[in-house]
């Protein structure tokens, strides 16, 4: 197995953030066995928007 893909989503909060994050952790951007470290960015303001994330 190949090392994890660290991936960082700016803007994480957004609407394009959340669509982006179902498909990157699904496998449907990297593929289903490639591992992947998610770090989500987003501005201070913005962060209570990320508990729909979790």
């Amino acid at each position: 197995m190949t090392s994890p893909v660290r991936v960082a989503v700016t803007g994480a909060a957004g609407q394009i953030g959340y669509s982006l994050l179902f498909r990157i952790a699904s496998g449907s951007m990297l593929g289903p066995d490639t591992q992947v470290i998610l770090q989500l960015l987003e501005i201070t303001p913005a962060l209570k928007a990320l508990d729909g994330v979790r």
